[in-house]
């Protein structure tokens, strides 16, 4: 089947932007998608639609998960594996709801044209955020304005042209209609989910006095990850090339560059404790430092949502639940995308 370059673009943008939606919560988490909501509940996850009619329709499937092995629920390794398994999770999520709100006009893609998708958008993510700050920290050497590759500057360089790049991305995508809304329904999930926590009966009306933004954000996972991969890389790329010192440069910076890739796996791990301990903290001051610098990105990654984008996160939490867990989540009519006959 064929698929146009523009689509498979528009569906790699949208991975990407939804990969910086993606909450890293271990029970009742989520991710904004295309005109709706996904929740997670341990094993199972929720997809709730707002149809171009105006109804809602959801749909509850099974989560994939890569950590039912009890060696990868092990505190400082389970933080790579639930970075794929989510990944993966939300890359599914998010063609369901585009075919769903497509209405027969596209065809559904193949599991291949899946997985081209998804290593498009890591390929992506890969140049944008490694590749990409390596060669204007080079750049920067050339200059005179930095050093090699085994000093201090070159790393902070790096560092520096990562978070402009990570903060020029996030600003480019929301200027386009579709993720602006993405980032509404982002806000609704993360209203959404406070509301359950407080312990409250939750509907869209109480959701809606909740904060926009939440401590266990994919964004904050994000900004870890960046932060964490400064200082790793200033420490242990030096390191490397103190015992690894190939003649060609270009060798140098491609080795460097693979083991950068390579450090994604305990940087991810780092960052997901991380993120865990901040969300787990008390208020108090070293909460707030630790919270604030995620917090903040937060507000350009959400969007105060509408009263029916509330009614949509809800439902998605409902579903995400079921009816006993859910008893105190109140939702509006919604009926399910496998087409059962409307509940009220």
């Amino acid at each position: 089947m064929h698929v146009p370059f523009s689509r498979a673009w528009r569906r790699c943008r949208r991975v990407l932007s939804a990969s910086l939606l993606a909450a890293g919560c271990p029970t009742v988490g989520g991710q904004a998608v295309m005109e709706g909501v996904m929740m997670r509940n341990a094993d199972v996850y929720a997809l709730a639609l707002r149809m171009p009619d105006g109804s809602i329709r959801a749909r509850r499937l099974p989560w994939f998960s890569l950590t039912r092995c009890r060696l990868l629920k092990l505190p400082f390794v389970r933080g790579f594996p639930l970075l794929v398994e989510t990944l993966i999770n939300g890359v599914k999520a998010l063609n369901r709801s585009a075919e769903a709100l497509a209405e027969g006009e596209e065809e559904p893609l193949q599991r291949w044209q899946l997985a081209l998708t998804m290593l498009m958008a890591v390929g992506m993510a890969v140049v944008l955020f490694v590749v990409a700050p390596h060669g204007l920290s080079l750049l920067m050497q050339r200059l005179g304005l930095g050093g090699a590759v085994e000093g201090l500057s070159f790393h902070l360089w790096d560092g520096f042209f990562k978070c402009c790049i990570f903060m020029a991305y996030i600003r480019v995508i929301s200027l386009a209609p579709d993720i602006r809304r993405v980032f509404q329904y982002h806000g609704a999930e993360h209203k959404t989910i406070h509301a359950f926590e407080s312990g409250q009966t939750v509907d869209a009306d109480f959701a809606a006095r909740m904060s926009r933004l939440h401590p266990r954000c994919g964004t904050t996972f994000l900004l870890f990850v960046i932060c964490i991969s400064i200082v790793l890389h200033a420490a242990l790329v030096p390191l490397l090339l103190l015992y690894w010192t190939p003649e060609q440069a270009w060798i140098k910076h491609a080795g460097t560059l693979l083991f950068k890739i390579g450090l994604i796996i305990p940087i991810s791990a780092l960052a997901y404790e991380l993120i865990r301990f901040a969300a787990r903290m008390d208020d108090g001051v070293a909460a707030t430092i630790l919270r604030a610098p995620g917090l903040a990105l937060q507000r350009l990654t959400t969007d105060e949502p509408d009263e029916g984008q509330l009614e949509v996160a809800v439902v998605a939490l409902y579903e995400a639940l079921g009816p006993e867990d859910g008893a105190r989540v109140l939702t509006v009519p919604h009926s399910l995308l496998d087409d059962v006959p409307a509940r009220d």
